[in-house]
């Protein structure tokens, strides 16, 4: 399961843990938090991307894990019980479009799995230790325990025909912050990231390789700059562009036979 060699965690260095972050967003907020000086260890399920960041990041600490079979997950964290650390970014997805694919059993059991069910895993799992790490002594100075998922603006969307992926992140938004509500006590922080379209590997794939035809389509580095402004402002839910941001906002406030019937007609033009 474990890819590289994991070094020993001094109190004062703060440790961050990056699920999914063998590449997009992932792996930059990982990359930047090792220029701010963190120790990182990241977790994915592709091995080519793991031997590459072990050749290109030797001092990352690298997992593998298929987030899909819970039993796996849990082996995984079971490993990384006895670490600490201050910071943990859930930013592992599973996207199919449908409205240009039907969806299969098996597309739907992973989107479900990866958006939602890992995810609630690896959250509870992270935030008591997180809660058992600020009750001893060895609590790094000025870092402030926080967890942060990487959500969608497509879950901030509340209408009958979202998609399930739209329905998975919208879930994951109401989760974190209930997390937040219960965390708040114990000094922790719970953000949600809901951003638009970003410049990923990933997103180009989906687009025969080209996805400069998505609108407010942004780089990964402006997202991550937009990621770690809200995570020092402690923003419970960050939506951004903020073209997109406006966007979302005007339609939630149609009323709601005329927002399921703008979207349906959408949704049925792009089939």
């Amino acid at each position: 399961m474990k890819h590289a060699k994991l070094s020993s965690h001094m109190n004062n260095t703060p440790h961050i843990i990056v699920v999914g972050g063998t590449s997009g967003l992932g792996l930059a907020l990982a990359l930047h938090h090792q220029t701010l000086g963190w120790q990182v260890s990241v977790v994915g399920s592709n091995a080519a991307k793991i031997a590459d960041i072990n050749s290109q990041y030797p001092t990352i600490v690298t997992y593998a894990c298929d987030l899909t079979d819970q039993s796996q997950t849990q082996a995984l964290l079971d490993s990384l019980s006895g670490i600490r650390f201050q910071r943990l970014i859930y930013s592992a997805g599973s996207y199919t479009n449908e409205r240009v694919h039907q969806l299969n059993q098996a597309d739907s059991n992973q989107m479900l799995a990866i958006n939602l069910q890992a995810f609630e895993q690896v959250f509870r799992w992270a935030s008591s230790q997180l809660k058992q790490q600020n009750q001893s002594l060895h609590v790094t100075k000025n870092v402030r325990p926080s967890l942060v998922c990487i959500a969608s603006i497509a879950g901030t969307m509340d209408y009958p025909y979202a998609s399930l992926y739209a329905k998975s992140k919208r879930a994951m938004i109401a989760t974190a912050s209930a997390y937040r509500a219960a965390l708040a006590s114990h000094d922790i922080q719970v953000n949600a990231i809901a951003s638009g379209y970003i410049d990923t590997q990933a997103l180009r794939d989906l687009n025969n390789g080209d996805a400069s035809h998505k609108p407010f389509i942004m780089s990964t580095q402006t997202a991550v700059s937009h990621v770690m402004q809200a995570i020092d402002d402690d923003v419970e839910l960050a939506i951004f562009p903020r073209s997109m941001r406006y966007i979302t906002s005007v339609l939630n406030h149609l009323p709601k036979p005329v927002l399921n019937w703008l979207l349906r007609s959408k949704l049925d033009k792009t089939r």
